[in-house]
């Protein structure tokens, strides 16, 4: 496939990620449905988002700066790719065996959603959903160990991995804060006790999809 085409249906996938995150309830747009309703202004659904954005931004680069550091070891590329599939695949199978919603998160009051985001996405393994993806757009660019500098690899793969973070999380508040805004216009607090849907199996099994499709990649 063209290096080119590889590149851009990998950015895709960034951004086809986002919308699912920012879809799916567990990443807290009920939250700012809620924050809405019970203070009566929209405003405060605004102000829920970006928190939530925040520290759903923060968790993604936590998760992506560590391979971003790994990854000026240009050699060991494969390996790191083949850990991080494992380690997603890992987790996809963990949460399917355990159903159960992490009870730390109920804990975190409600004020603190930029805190409660992360958690959540850090445990929900929302960063590690895009290891993959961050390495195959690393493996796309000419990074010749031969000639190019550690901290210039370094660098490089640290702003990928900013950029990725940043369109990952712009796509999930624009799916997020659209569904929330529907829901707090036109359906209320009705929808939110009555019409919830279970994304949680489809979760973990979309974490097993994507591990397995990153290993996959690597035999080519």
């Amino acid at each position: 496939m063209d290096p080119d085409t590889t590149t851009a249906a990998l950015w895709w996938a960034v951004v086809f990620s986002g919308v699912y995150h920012g879809v799916n309830p567990g990443m807290g747009w009920p939250l700012a449905v809620s924050a809405a309703l019970m203070e009566r202004k929209p405003s405060s659904m605004l102000r829920a988002l970006t928190s939530l954005s925040l520290g759903h931004l923060l968790a993604m680069a936590a998760i992506l700066f560590p391979f971003s550091a790994l990854l000026f070891l240009v050699e060991w590329q494969r390996e790191i790719q083949f850990a991080a599939s494992v380690l997603l695949i890992s987790l996809g199978v963990y949460l399917v065996i355990n159903r159960r919603h992490p009870r730390f998160l109920s804990r975190v009051p409600p004020h603190r959603l930029a805190l409660w985001s992360f958690l959540a996405a850090m445990a929900h393994g929302a960063g590690l959903m895009l290891v993959p993806v961050y390495l195959g757009i690393c493996r796309t660019i000419d990074t010749d160990a031969g000639h190019a500098a550690v901290f210039t690899l370094m660098g490089g793969n640290a702003g990928i991995a900013v950029a990725v973070a940043v369109t990952h999380t712009l796509a999930m508040t624009a799916s997020g804060g659209l569904i929330a805004f529907g829901v707090y216009r036109w359906l209320g607090l009705k929808f939110l006790s009555k019409g919830w849907f279970n994304l949680d199996l489809l979760w973990a099994l979309s974490l097993i999809i994507v591990g397995a499709l990153s290993l996959w990649t690597l035999q080519w």
